[in-house]
């Protein structure tokens, strides 16, 4: 599997769990309803789908690295959807967290 690849899936992961449980945020605490819960239960079952689509076998390891994206796409999403500006200290974490997320996945192995 390519770096591109798993990124991207890394990508599609992050907005389908981010993007389920801001949508449950918005059933409960903003009253939107549960078509908004619904939606978002669906979202988040979704996440648990393209997480098994990574090459690596590990499960351990596709979801501490996915907690790095989550990390770095939550602070985004907050960004795009609430408004959120992220401080410095913020930002460096998320940095910190991606450069995690290269190491735990990418970093060469012996065969």
């Amino acid at each position: 599997m390519t770096v591109a690849r798993s990124a991207f899936l890394f990508a599609l992961a992050a907005l389908a769990e981010i993007g389920g449980a801001w949508l449950i945020w918005q059933a409960v605490r903003e009253q939107r309803g549960w078509a908004w819960a619904g939606a978002g239960v669906i979202a988040l079952g979704l996440y648990g789908f393209v997480a098994t689509l990574q090459a690596d076998a590990n499960f351990g390891r596709i979801l501490a690295a996915y907690g790095g994206v989550f990390v770095a796409g939550s602070l985004a999403w907050g960004m795009a959807l609430d408004g959120f500006r992220p401080d410095r200290y913020d930002l460096a974490g998320a940095a910190i967290c991606l450069v995690g997320v290269g190491v735990i996945m990418y970093a060469p192995r012996p065969a």
